[in-house]
């Protein structure tokens, strides 16, 4: 089942949304984090920097449950620009290493499409690291590559930089 959440459930849905983006760093995501990821940080990441959106309404965060456990999530988040009322930036796409191929993700963000037409978002962005697995997964969903720059995120095993692709999706 896929559902927004809201701000009264964020406190009862820390504890899974932390083991989710621990797994999935531990598991090689390039999702800004790098290794040593402690599961601290990554529950200070969930409390310090999405609930304050999710609390004033500048962000949708979107779960997968299954028998009534997390393993899956996607932010959408609308840009707030005068000039871009039409656009909204796709953020940290996870599915627990765990729980993958099971079609959460695409679940997550067909979710999101349709969120993002329900409140008049025509155009989609995001970026990912240009090797992960996920930049197949989006461009199944019709996205379409804007382009790539070199050495832009770090590889979170390894001191190293690696590319990122920027992708776009119009729903219009």
């Amino acid at each position: 089942m896929i559902a927004r959440l809201t701000e009264p459930e964020l406190e009862s849905a820390l504890g899974d949304l932390t083991d989710i983006l621990h797994a999935c760093v531990q598991d090689g995501a390039s999702v800004g984090f790098v290794l040593p990821f402690p599961p601290e940080q990554a529950r200070a990441y969930w409390h310090d920097h999405v609930w304050p959106g999710v609390a004033v309404n500048t962000l949708d965060l979107f779960v997968a449950r299954q028998d009534g456990r997390i393993l899956g999530t996607v932010q959408m988040a609308p840009a707030l620009m005068p000039n871009q009322p039409h656009r909204a930036d796709v953020a940290k796409l996870l599915v627990h290493p765990d729980a993958r191929r099971r079609g959460l993700g695409r679940a997550l963000m067909i979710a999101l499409e349709q969120r993002a037409a329900q409140i008049g978002r025509t155009m989609l962005v995001l970026d990912t690291r240009s090797s992960d697995p996920s930049r197949v997964l989006y461009q199944s969903l019709g996205f379409q590559i804007a382009g790539e720059i070199p050495n832009y995120c770090r590889n979170p095993f390894e001191d190293r930089l690696e590319p990122t692709t920027y992708m776009f999706k119009d729903l219009s």
